[in-house]
């Protein structure tokens, strides 16, 4: 029996895992812990990622090879070169399709809304990581696509937003946001990114480009708060702009620096493509809403 190869225990890997079971797909979910859901669907294998000989034979029989991997933030640029090295070394090895789990960091600054035809054109040191990363799996053998996503929202999220802000207002306490808390920003929810990740892997079309996650949300952030708030029946929330140099006091908050033009000004994810072909839509802001409130 077939099965698919998620790398990766985030949320979104999570979800990810869980949609495919689910269906009633096999699932090998990888991790350095070997941690993972309890479901009768997915087997939890604790290995190195980068151990291309090792990631070669758990992947093998697999029809799809999905990367949710994340090193820690501020070793993108020591630790994604060997993991994406590997990654795509054992989809080549085992003829697997690959499907890649992206963000917007590749392309640059953009005026107006991104598409995925906009040309990458990093200014940053992550974003070049990410593009190097799909150039590279771009170029190689491997049937391969890459889904992008904008900053997470949803239960266990890793975004800059997810961590600051929603703890502290559901709290009732005031929060600090490193970004223009008006500007209109595009919000993808992990569950939206996984169900694009599959819809990629199952459409013959998907090879070969990148595909934007259908956003929940383009509210601003004070707006976005403020939606949240309600949602759970919280105080009004007190929000408020952190300073660029209270993000040097932190070596995974200073990273962000380098991305501040991302949250300073608009951002826009055009998914309409998405949406058209693969049959994507987002999931309503509601119902995010109200799983980041309950945690479920």
């Amino acid at each position: 029996m077939t099965f698919s190869a998620v790398v990766g225990a985030g949320a979104t890997g999570l979800a990810l895992a869980r949609l495919l079971a689910d269906s009633g797909e096999r699932v090998r979910l990888i991790t350095r812990s070997g941690s993972g859901p309890e479901h009768a669907g997915i087997e939890r294998v604790a290995a190195d990622a980068t151990v291309l000989d090792r990631l070669s034979e758990l992947v093998q029989g697999a029809t799809t090879l999905y990367n949710c991997a994340m090193p820690p933030y501020n070793r993108w640029p020591t630790d994604w070169p060997p993991l994406a090295a590997a990654l795509l070394g054992a989809a080549e090895r085992t003829g697997t399709d690959y499907v890649m789990l992206g963000n917007v960091y590749g392309y640059g600054p953009v005026d107006g809304p991104m598409t995925e035809d906009h040309p990458l054109a990093p200014t940053t040191v992550k974003g070049s990581v990410r593009a190097q990363m799909w150039l590279d799996a771009s170029a190689s053998g491997v049937r391969v696509t890459e889904v992008r996503a904008s900053d997470f929202l949803g239960a266990g999220a890793m975004s800059a937003y997810n961590l600051l802000v929603p703890p502290a207002v559901l709290a009732g306490f005031a929060a600090a946001y490193p970004g223009d808390l008006d500007v209109e920003h595009s919000w993808t929810y992990v569950v939206d990114a996984a169900r694009t990740m599959i819809a990629a892997a199952r459409h013959p079309g998907a090879w070969g480009r990148g595909w934007h996650v259908p956003s929940t949300s383009t509210l601003p952030v004070r707006a976005l708060t403020t939606a949240l708030a309600a949602a759970a029946r919280a105080p009004y929330p007190q929000l408020a702009a952190m300073p660029v140099a209270e993000l040097e006091r932190d070596p995974i908050m200073a990273e962000l620096i380098e991305m501040q033009y991302l949250t300073r000004r608009p951002l826009l994810l055009d998914s309409t493509h998405t949406s058209d072909v693969l049959g994507v839509t987002a999931t309503p802001l509601e119902a995010v809403l109200t799983e980041t409130v309950t945690g479920r």
